[in-house]
Protein backbone atom coordinates (compact mmCIF):
# COMPACT_ATOMS: atom_id res chain seq x y z
CA UNK A 1 0.00 0.00 0.00
CA UNK A 2 1.49 3.64 -0.28
CA UNK A 3 1.34 6.53 0.95
CA UNK A 4 -1.48 7.90 -0.36
CA UNK A 5 -3.64 4.67 -0.08
CA UNK A 6 -3.48 4.58 3.41
CA UNK A 7 -3.88 8.57 3.85
CA UNK A 8 -7.67 7.28 1.98
CA UNK A 9 -8.56 5.15 4.87
CA UNK A 10 -8.06 8.44 7.21
CA UNK A 11 -11.37 9.58 8.31
CA UNK A 12 -12.71 12.29 11.54
CA UNK A 13 -12.49 10.50 14.51
CA UNK A 14 -10.28 7.85 13.19
CA UNK A 15 -6.79 7.18 14.30
CA UNK A 16 -4.06 8.23 11.93
CA UNK A 17 -3.42 6.01 9.51
CA UNK A 18 -0.10 3.15 10.05
CA UNK A 19 2.57 4.70 7.40
CA UNK A 20 3.27 1.98 4.89
CA UNK A 21 6.06 -0.76 5.40
CA UNK A 22 8.79 -0.22 3.80
CA UNK A 23 10.78 -3.56 2.47
CA UNK A 24 14.23 -3.73 0.82
CA UNK A 25 15.17 -0.53 2.44
CA UNK A 26 19.01 -0.40 3.27
CA UNK A 27 18.89 0.50 7.13
CA UNK A 28 21.12 2.89 9.19
CA UNK A 29 22.00 1.66 11.90
CA UNK A 30 24.04 3.49 15.32
CA UNK A 31 24.67 1.38 18.60
CA UNK A 32 24.96 3.24 21.61
CA UNK A 33 28.19 1.27 23.10
CA UNK A 34 27.86 0.27 26.84
CA UNK A 35 30.79 1.56 29.17
CA UNK A 36 31.71 -1.57 31.04
CA UNK A 37 32.86 -1.44 34.89
CA UNK A 38 35.65 -3.14 37.12
CA UNK A 39 34.18 -4.79 40.11
CA UNK A 40 35.98 -2.37 42.17
CA UNK A 41 33.89 0.46 40.49
CA UNK A 42 36.21 1.91 37.73
CA UNK A 43 35.79 2.13 34.22
CA UNK A 44 37.60 -1.05 32.11
CA UNK A 45 38.82 1.17 29.55
CA UNK A 46 40.41 -2.18 27.71
CA UNK A 47 36.66 -3.58 27.32
CA UNK A 48 35.56 -0.74 25.93
CA UNK A 49 37.51 -0.45 23.00
CA UNK A 50 36.71 -3.85 22.36
CA UNK A 51 33.38 -2.94 21.98
CA UNK A 52 33.78 0.50 19.89
CA UNK A 53 36.03 -2.09 17.22
CA UNK A 54 33.31 -4.76 17.26
CA UNK A 55 30.70 -2.16 16.60
CA UNK A 56 32.17 -0.77 13.56
CA UNK A 57 33.43 -4.46 12.60
CA UNK A 58 29.75 -5.32 12.55
CA UNK A 59 28.95 -2.22 10.00
CA UNK A 60 27.36 -0.37 12.61
CA UNK A 61 28.37 3.57 13.65
CA UNK A 62 29.10 3.56 17.23
CA UNK A 63 27.71 6.17 19.92
CA UNK A 64 29.61 7.22 22.55
CA UNK A 65 28.68 9.29 26.15
CA UNK A 66 25.01 8.35 25.70
CA UNK A 67 22.59 6.96 28.10
CA UNK A 68 23.92 3.16 27.32
CA UNK A 69 27.19 4.92 28.48
CA UNK A 70 25.95 6.19 31.70
CA UNK A 71 26.54 9.77 30.81
CA UNK A 72 24.93 11.01 32.99
CA UNK A 73 27.22 9.89 35.91
CA UNK A 74 30.11 10.42 34.44
CA UNK A 75 32.21 13.55 35.42
CA UNK A 76 33.12 15.85 32.15
CA UNK A 77 36.63 15.03 32.76
CA UNK A 78 35.31 11.25 32.18
CA UNK A 79 33.40 12.11 29.15
CA UNK A 80 36.19 14.19 27.56
CA UNK A 81 38.47 11.09 27.98
CA UNK A 82 35.73 8.80 26.69
CA UNK A 83 35.71 10.84 23.37
CA UNK A 84 39.75 10.99 23.18
CA UNK A 85 39.51 7.51 23.03
CA UNK A 86 37.27 7.10 20.24
CA UNK A 87 39.04 9.55 18.47
CA UNK A 88 42.23 7.72 18.46
CA UNK A 89 40.22 4.48 17.39
CA UNK A 90 38.42 6.34 14.45
CA UNK A 91 40.84 6.26 11.98
CA UNK A 92 38.20 8.49 9.88
CA UNK A 93 35.22 5.97 10.89
CA UNK A 94 31.67 7.60 11.52
CA UNK A 95 30.81 7.84 15.57
CA UNK A 96 28.19 9.59 17.12
CA UNK A 97 28.88 11.30 20.37
CA UNK A 98 26.89 12.58 23.09
CA UNK A 99 26.65 16.57 23.72
CA UNK A 100 25.78 16.28 27.21
CA UNK A 101 25.34 19.71 29.39
CA UNK A 102 23.26 18.40 32.42
CA UNK A 103 24.56 19.70 35.29
CA UNK A 104 27.00 22.32 34.04
CA UNK A 105 27.04 26.18 35.06
CA UNK A 106 26.47 28.50 31.70
CA UNK A 107 24.86 29.56 29.49
CA UNK A 108 22.98 26.08 28.17
CA UNK A 109 23.70 27.19 24.16
CA UNK A 110 26.93 28.37 24.45
CA UNK A 111 27.64 24.81 26.61
CA UNK A 112 25.64 23.11 23.77
CA UNK A 113 27.63 24.64 20.87
CA UNK A 114 31.40 24.19 23.08
CA UNK A 115 30.27 20.34 23.45
CA UNK A 116 29.96 20.19 19.86
CA UNK A 117 33.11 21.60 18.55
CA UNK A 118 34.58 19.23 21.10
CA UNK A 119 32.79 16.21 19.37
CA UNK A 120 33.25 17.98 15.77
CA UNK A 121 37.48 17.96 16.35
CA UNK A 122 37.50 14.77 17.60
CA UNK A 123 35.82 13.28 14.43
CA UNK A 124 32.34 12.77 15.66
CA UNK A 125 28.75 13.55 15.00
CA UNK A 126 26.80 15.27 17.86
CA UNK A 127 23.42 15.07 19.32
CA UNK A 128 22.14 17.24 21.86
CA UNK A 129 21.29 14.99 24.68
CA UNK A 130 18.40 16.79 27.19
CA UNK A 131 18.72 19.21 30.05
CA UNK A 132 16.41 20.09 32.95
CA UNK A 133 17.72 23.73 31.53
CA UNK A 134 15.08 23.09 28.35
CA UNK A 135 12.66 20.53 30.05
CA UNK A 136 9.84 22.64 30.38
CA UNK A 137 10.09 25.44 27.98
CA UNK A 138 7.71 26.17 25.45
CA UNK A 139 8.22 24.87 22.23
CA UNK A 140 9.55 27.90 19.93
CA UNK A 141 12.10 28.15 22.73
CA UNK A 142 13.37 24.67 22.06
CA UNK A 143 13.32 25.62 18.33
CA UNK A 144 14.87 29.02 19.36
CA UNK A 145 17.85 26.47 21.00
CA UNK A 146 18.73 24.35 18.32
CA UNK A 147 18.50 27.03 15.51
CA UNK A 148 21.70 28.69 17.88
CA UNK A 149 23.31 25.45 17.85
CA UNK A 150 22.86 25.43 13.63
CA UNK A 151 24.56 28.59 13.57
CA UNK A 152 28.25 27.78 14.46
CA UNK A 153 27.21 23.12 13.81
CA UNK A 154 27.24 21.99 10.32
CA UNK A 155 25.59 18.95 11.19
CA UNK A 156 24.06 17.48 14.30
CA UNK A 157 21.25 15.57 15.57
CA UNK A 158 18.54 16.14 17.92
CA UNK A 159 17.29 13.32 20.68
CA UNK A 160 14.10 13.16 22.25
CA UNK A 161 14.33 11.23 25.32
CA UNK A 162 11.60 9.34 27.62
CA UNK A 163 11.31 10.05 31.76
CA UNK A 164 11.44 6.69 31.86
CA UNK A 165 15.06 6.80 30.98
CA UNK A 166 16.18 10.41 32.96
CA UNK A 167 14.14 12.74 35.37
CA UNK A 168 15.42 15.27 32.59
CA UNK A 169 13.68 13.85 29.03
CA UNK A 170 11.63 15.53 26.80
CA UNK A 171 9.57 14.11 24.02
CA UNK A 172 8.66 16.88 21.60
CA UNK A 173 4.72 18.18 20.81
CA UNK A 174 3.68 17.61 17.11
CA UNK A 175 4.28 21.33 16.13
CA UNK A 176 7.81 21.81 17.90
CA UNK A 177 8.43 18.53 15.73
CA UNK A 178 7.73 19.89 12.11
CA UNK A 179 9.53 23.43 13.18
CA UNK A 180 12.73 21.31 13.77
CA UNK A 181 12.41 19.62 10.57
CA UNK A 182 13.05 23.12 9.25
CA UNK A 183 16.56 23.20 10.39
CA UNK A 184 19.00 21.99 7.62
CA UNK A 185 21.64 21.13 10.09
CA UNK A 186 19.65 19.13 12.22
CA UNK A 187 20.06 16.34 9.85
CA UNK A 188 17.82 13.61 11.85
CA UNK A 189 16.20 12.76 15.73
CA UNK A 190 16.74 9.98 17.92
CA UNK A 191 12.99 8.93 18.73
CA UNK A 192 13.02 7.61 22.61
CA UNK A 193 9.59 7.64 23.81
CA UNK A 194 8.72 3.78 24.17
CA UNK A 195 5.63 4.34 21.84
CA UNK A 196 4.78 3.24 18.53
CA UNK A 197 2.15 5.71 17.48
CA UNK A 198 4.40 8.25 18.46
CA UNK A 199 7.54 7.09 16.08
CA UNK A 200 4.56 6.41 13.30
CA UNK A 201 2.95 9.99 13.80
CA UNK A 202 7.04 11.63 13.34
CA UNK A 203 7.24 9.25 10.42
CA UNK A 204 4.29 10.50 8.59
CA UNK A 205 5.73 14.37 9.76
CA UNK A 206 9.09 13.05 8.11
CA UNK A 207 7.41 11.64 4.86
CA UNK A 208 5.75 14.71 4.45
CA UNK A 209 7.94 17.77 5.03
CA UNK A 210 11.48 16.77 4.97
CA UNK A 211 12.06 12.83 2.99
CA UNK A 212 15.74 12.99 3.60
CA UNK A 213 15.42 14.01 7.50
CA UNK A 214 16.50 10.61 9.71
CA UNK A 215 14.24 9.17 12.46
CA UNK A 216 16.03 6.81 14.55
CA UNK A 217 13.99 5.09 16.35
CA UNK A 218 15.62 4.50 20.26
CA UNK A 219 12.18 2.29 20.90
CA UNK A 220 13.90 -0.52 22.19
CA UNK A 221 10.74 -2.67 22.92
CA UNK A 222 9.78 -2.27 19.28
CA UNK A 223 12.53 -2.75 17.49
CA UNK A 224 11.20 -3.62 14.19
CA UNK A 225 10.05 0.26 13.22
CA UNK A 226 12.83 -0.23 10.55
CA UNK A 227 10.05 -1.88 8.65
CA UNK A 228 8.02 1.44 8.32
CA UNK A 229 11.33 3.97 7.57
CA UNK A 230 13.12 4.45 10.75
CA UNK A 231 16.41 3.95 11.15
CA UNK A 232 17.96 3.66 14.52
CA UNK A 233 20.25 4.52 17.91
CA UNK A 234 19.87 2.09 20.02
CA UNK A 235 21.25 0.74 23.35
CA UNK A 236 19.58 -2.88 22.52
CA UNK A 237 22.20 -3.15 19.88
CA UNK A 238 24.87 -2.90 22.30
CA UNK A 239 24.45 -6.32 23.44
CA UNK A 240 25.04 -7.74 19.85
CA UNK A 241 25.89 -5.81 16.93
CA UNK A 242 26.16 -8.26 15.04
CA UNK A 243 23.24 -9.46 14.90
CA UNK A 244 21.36 -6.75 14.69
CA UNK A 245 23.44 -5.81 11.34
CA UNK A 246 22.68 -9.25 10.13
CA UNK A 247 18.81 -8.33 10.76
CA UNK A 248 19.23 -5.40 8.52
CA UNK A 249 20.89 -7.32 5.68
CA UNK A 250 17.99 -9.77 5.39
CA UNK A 251 15.46 -6.75 5.57
CA UNK A 252 17.62 -5.08 2.38
CA UNK A 253 17.47 -8.50 0.86
CA UNK A 254 14.00 -9.31 0.97
CA UNK A 255 14.64 -12.22 3.35
CA UNK A 256 12.57 -13.67 5.47
CA UNK A 257 15.10 -14.29 7.83
CA UNK A 258 14.60 -10.97 9.13
CA UNK A 259 11.91 -12.13 11.22
CA UNK A 260 12.76 -14.63 13.58
CA UNK A 261 16.19 -12.88 14.05
CA UNK A 262 14.41 -9.50 14.99
CA UNK A 263 12.14 -11.89 17.10
CA UNK A 264 14.54 -13.28 19.00
CA UNK A 265 16.32 -9.97 19.41
CA UNK A 266 12.91 -8.07 20.75
CA UNK A 267 12.71 -11.04 23.56
CA UNK A 268 16.25 -9.57 24.39
CA UNK A 269 14.78 -6.11 24.14
CA UNK A 270 11.69 -6.88 26.50
CA UNK A 271 13.93 -8.58 29.11
CA UNK A 272 16.33 -6.44 29.43
CA UNK A 273 14.12 -3.38 29.18
CA UNK A 274 11.41 -4.54 31.39
CA UNK A 275 11.39 -2.01 34.61
CA UNK A 276 13.33 -0.49 36.08
CA UNK A 277 14.46 0.62 32.12
CA UNK A 278 18.01 1.79 33.78
CA UNK A 279 18.94 -1.38 34.62
CA UNK A 280 18.96 -2.59 31.20
CA UNK A 281 22.79 -1.43 31.44
CA UNK A 282 23.34 -4.31 34.11
CA UNK A 283 21.50 -6.75 31.54
CA UNK A 284 23.83 -5.84 28.83
CA UNK A 285 26.75 -6.01 31.19
CA UNK A 286 25.61 -9.56 32.06
CA UNK A 287 25.33 -10.81 28.26
CA UNK A 288 28.57 -9.67 27.41
CA UNK A 289 30.52 -11.19 29.92
CA UNK A 290 28.32 -14.13 29.08
CA UNK A 291 29.98 -13.88 25.62
CA UNK A 292 33.35 -13.28 27.02
CA UNK A 293 33.68 -9.84 25.52
CA UNK A 294 33.94 -7.92 29.01
CA UNK A 295 35.90 -8.81 32.00
CA UNK A 296 33.17 -8.30 34.38
CA UNK A 297 29.27 -8.46 34.54
CA UNK A 298 29.51 -4.82 36.80
CA UNK A 299 27.15 -2.08 35.98
CA UNK A 300 28.24 1.47 36.74
CA UNK A 301 28.09 1.79 40.72
CA UNK A 302 24.91 4.12 40.73
CA UNK A 303 22.89 2.07 38.09
CA UNK A 304 20.09 -0.34 39.32
CA UNK A 305 21.11 -3.80 39.22
CA UNK A 306 18.78 -6.76 37.74
CA UNK A 307 18.70 -10.69 39.35
CA UNK A 308 21.51 -12.99 38.78
CA UNK A 309 18.35 -15.38 38.02
CA UNK A 310 18.64 -13.80 34.41
CA UNK A 311 21.48 -15.00 33.27
CA UNK A 312 20.56 -18.48 32.33
CA UNK A 313 17.59 -16.71 30.23
CA UNK A 314 20.55 -14.27 28.44
CA UNK A 315 22.74 -17.07 27.72
CA UNK A 316 19.98 -19.38 25.75
CA UNK A 317 19.30 -15.79 24.25
CA UNK A 318 22.65 -15.32 23.09
CA UNK A 319 23.16 -18.99 22.16
CA UNK A 320 20.53 -18.64 19.45
CA UNK A 321 21.41 -15.49 18.39
CA UNK A 322 24.47 -16.54 17.58
CA UNK A 323 23.15 -19.56 15.92
CA UNK A 324 20.75 -17.55 13.77
CA UNK A 325 23.77 -15.04 12.67
CA UNK A 326 26.22 -17.97 11.49
CA UNK A 327 22.64 -19.42 9.67
CA UNK A 328 21.72 -15.76 7.84
CA UNK A 329 25.23 -16.01 5.85
CA UNK A 330 24.40 -19.80 4.61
Amino acid sequence: MSAVDAGAFARPGMRPPVPPLRPRRTIEGISACLLPFRPDGTVDFTSYAVLVERTWAAGLAPAVNMDTGYTHLLRPEERTEILGLVNSLARGRRFVAGAFIEGQDGDPIRLYRRECAAIECAGGTPILFPCSAFRDVPGPELVRVHRAVADECPAFLGFELGRMFVSFGRIWDSDTYRALLAIPQLKGAKHSSLSRELEWERLRIRDAERPDFQVYTGNDLAIDLVMWGSDYLLGLSAFHPEAFAARDRLWAAGDARFHELNDWLQYLGMLAFRAPVPAYKHSCAQFLHLRGLVASPEPHPGNPRRPETDRPVLEQIAQRLDELVAHSKA
